[in-house]
């Protein structure tokens, strides 16, 4: 049932569908070749290793007690070559995170570690550690992220794309236009498959929608806002407050359903050229509906009755914690569902229900008028970037260049030393 929802209002979403728009896809689907060039990044100054060396260097030192620095993992994450040697990497990775020094993980050995990922056939590397990021210390940055998202899109697997996306929600990260473009069109493409989710991915898309909306104030974020209000809030319906700030950047006040209600009366009332998709409605009615049909006493007495309600997300109900104020935020169901109807009503007096478009339709054409403008100040961004990074690199490989040579001159003077006793 929790997936049912979002595969019945989201039919419509495929209805229009115009030339231009899939002429504009095939030839140019997302990021351009500028910003993906790797040729900035590989032209850096390189230190050949032998990986084979610089591994077992790690194990004795980790055997030992020894501190592995930054720039030992940080080599044999650059010297990658290889889809073995990406497998290598992950497990030492894992060690290093679990090391004294896990905290001095770079940003930049981050970065190479995606872009081998993505050079050597192993994306589902760097996502698995990305979604493991705690246990691999690997938090990447926006123009990280956007390269992996995109690697995603242009081989169509939209599911993949939006774990990364939901990635970016975690992490707080749509502060770039390009990456607020990339993840509402992945979340919109990928709601377009009808796909069969369960109620907290139905959340995390949600909350994914709705944070991302909140940068882009025109018709595709309000829209996106108010769908993830809805689909947040069927959780919070179901399984209570609790269930849906748990691990999650939102706020923990109820009333995600009157937030949702909220964006369509700011649309209604607003002098700004906003609409919302008839199939975002659409949506928005099924989870409301679907609430107060599963809250209704006929309902529950239904569910107490029948074993084969036993896989939906609304049979584990009783033995869900469900505090007081969620049970007040229930009773508003009847009053949410008549308010949304004379919302919708006013909405399409005023003509700000779009019949003639979808939240697909809407995040297409987005990426097509502002995605090639918005990468220039990530490509700028990127090449200063860079620029650090590497001057900082140089910094610790001269403080590293430095303190052997102090070891070795304590070490000889020590020697020196017994060989006078």
């Amino acid at each position: 049932m929790a997936a049912s929802i979002v595969q019945r209002c989201l039919l419509s979403a495929k209805v229009v569908r115009k030339c231009g728009t899939q002429n504009y896809l095939a030839r140019r689907c997302l990021l351009s070749a500028a910003y993906t060039d790797s040729k900035l990044w590989e032209q850096r100054q390189s230190e050949p290793q032998n990986l084979a060396k610089l591994a077992n260097l790690m194990d004795r030192s980790y055997e030992r007690k020894f501190p592995v620095s930054s720039l030992a993992i940080a080599r044999f994450v650059d010297n990658i070559s290889s889809r073995e040697e990406v497998d290598q990497a992950e497990y030492y990775l894992y060690r290093f995170r679990h090391s004294p020094n896990c905290w001095y993980l770079r940003d930049w050995t981050i970065h190479s570690w995606v872009r081998h990922c993505l050079k050597y056939g192993a994306r589902d590397k760097a996502l698995h550690t990305i979604k493991n990021k705690v246990q691999y210390g690997i938090f990447p940055d926006d123009f990280t992220f956007n390269l992996l998202i995109d690697s995603f899109l242009k081989d169509e697997d939209y599911k993949g794309a939006c774990s990364v996306v939901e990635e970016v929600m975690l992490q707080e990260g749509f502060d770039r236009p390009t990456t607020q473009i990339l993840s509402l069109f992945a979340l919109s493409k990928y709601l377009t498959l009808k796909p069969h989710i369960s109620l907290e991915e139905q959340r995390n898309l949600g909350a994914s929608l709705f944070l991302a909306g909140l940068k882009q104030d025109n018709s595709l974020g309000m829209s996106a806002q108010c769908l993830g209000c809805a689909l947040i809030g069927k959780m919070e319906i179901t399984k209570g407050i609790h269930t849906v700030f748990q691990q999650m950047p939102l706020i923990w006040t109820h009333g995600y359903l009157a937030r949702a209600l909220a964006v369509m009366e700011m649309v209604s009332t607003g002098t700004k050229d906003v609409k919302i998709p008839k199939d975002v409605l659409d949506c928005v009615e099924a989870v409301l509906k679907e609430l107060s049909d599963s809250s209704s006493p006929e309902a529950c007495e239904g569910e107490d009755q029948s074993s084969s309600e036993s896989d939906s997300d609304y049979a584990m109900l009783k033995n869900n914690t469900i505090d007081e104020e969620d049970e007040e935020e229930r009773t508003k169901l009847p009053e949410y569902l008549a308010k949304f109807k004379a919302l919708r009503a006013r909405l399409q007096a005023s003509g700000k229900e779009d019949a003639t478009t979808s939240l697909e339709a809407l995040a297409t054409s987005l990426a097509q008028k502002q995605l090639p403008s918005a990468e220039q100040p990530d490509i700028e961004t990127y090449w200063l970037t860079v620029s650090d990074w590497e001057s900082e690199r140089r910094q610790l490989m001269e403080r590293e260049r430095e303190s052997r040579e102090k070891m070795d001159q304590i070490a000889q003077e020590r020697k020196a030393a017994k060989a006078t006793a």
